[in-house]
């Protein structure tokens, strides 16, 4: 996408962003890829006009095409290749979502990557890289009335993908019981706990569902107050770190993940009893209501604050439009976390801590026992 058009040299698309005092990338996750520029807004017209140009007009070469391949190629070696904690949290997912798309890793398997052909990504450009498959997030010192004629002047024009493919996943089967996976990579200095469990997301839930989960996960392990922190780490001694986190945007569902780093001396084995008998005690009990109000108002306040950068509120709604959300959703988010109830969070967890539907995984040195 940044090899040239019909009209742009290749390279050109960024040098021309930044002679003109801006910066452009792109990024992939499961469900969206995003482009994105940060610009003057007398160089608006530039940008959007370019933008719009490389949509449909893409160039392809074999040259092009199979030097890109390779950089991917190496991407993925850097990033997940050499390091041991991606290798095992790629295979979590495998096994977390053994049929839908959400086991793949966004950047492809190797042997996939090694195999791609220029004519499968060129009719996968043409059919997907199109104006109704697309939304457009200005986000600065501009208003739709000088917006509008931009948008309709350059996409526009632009010529649909007509009958666009629906997105209907695969469904996986129903756990059956909780799944391990044991990690070795002579790379390992420092051992390490993960576990994932399955989760709902805001596109897939019921009323304030997903707001209750990140409510009850930021409690159980969002933080350093939180009580996996807390009691693996500063009580018991037992981790050198110690969190979860509720991945609550996907489309077709999301993921809760912990993980711990047992401190010298402390196996694995005891450390993974302990992060249980911790989860156990919180689905038993529940929150207390001063756990309630500190995550409800840490996680509105990060919110509100991240609104204070544009690129981060054109991220926000982009991301939420792409994944299923509405505008009214986004802007209502923080009222809606506030109102999450102790009840709420208590249920949620209940039904998402389910140790039947889970992935535990222990990354661990050559010689180190399991």
């Amino acid at each position: 996408m940044f090899k040239g058009t019909r009209t742009i040299a290749p390279g050109e698309f960024s040098r021309t962003v930044a002679r003109n005092g801006g910066d452009d990338n792109a990024f992939t996750s499961w469900d969206y890829t995003a482009y994105f520029e940060r610009i003057a807004r007398d160089r608006l017209d530039l940008v959007m006009r370019m933008e719009a140009d490389r949509m449909r007009n893409l160039r392809f070469s074999d040259e092009t095409f199979y030097s890109e391949r390779d950089v991917v190629a190496e991407e993925r070696r850097q990033r997940v290749d050499n390091n041991p904690q991606s290798v095992m949290a790629e295979r979590m997912r495998a096994m977390l979502f053994p049929h839908h798309p959400y086991g793949t890793p966004i950047i492809g398997w190797m042997h996939e990557i090694q195999a791609y052909d220029r004519a499968s990504a060129e009719q996968f450009y043409r059919t997907w890289y199109a104006p109704n498959n697309a939304i457009l997030v200005v986000a600065g010192d501009i208003d739709a009335a000088e917006l509008r004629p931009l948008a309709e002047r350059y996409y526009g024009r632009l010529r649909p993908t007509r009958d666009l493919p629906s997105r209907d996943w695969v469904q996986d089967p129903a756990p059956v019981g909780p799944m391990r996976f044991v990690h070795r990579d002579e790379k390992v200095r420092q051992p390490s706990l993960a576990r994932y469990y399955r989760a709902i997301s805001y596109a897939t839930d019921e009323g304030r569902e997903a707001h209750a989960l990140d409510v009850a996960i930021e409690i159980l392990g969002g933080s350093q107050t939180s009580r996996l922190y807390r009691i693996l780490v500063e009580e018991r001694g037992l981790a050198v770190g110690a969190g979860a986190n509720a991945q609550t945007s996907g489309r077709g569902g999301g993921v809760v993940s912990f993980g711990a780093m047992p401190a010298e001396g402390v196996s694995l084995e005891t450390l993974e009893a302990a992060l249980d008998e911790v989860i156990a005690e919180y689905l038993r009990d529940g929150p207390t209501e001063e756990e309630l109000a500190r995550a409800k108002s840490s996680l509105s306040a990060a919110a509100i604050y991240a609104r204070d950068s544009q690129s981060n509120l054109a991220n926000i709604f982009g991301s939420s439009l792409a994944q299923g959300e509405t505008i009214e959703e986004v802007v209502r988010w923080p009222a809606d976390i506030a109102a999450v109830t102790r009840e709420e969070a208590i249920d949620i967890v209940r039904r998402t801590l389910v140790i039947e539907s889970s992935v535990t995984g222990w990354l661990m040195a050559p010689e180190a026992a399991p």
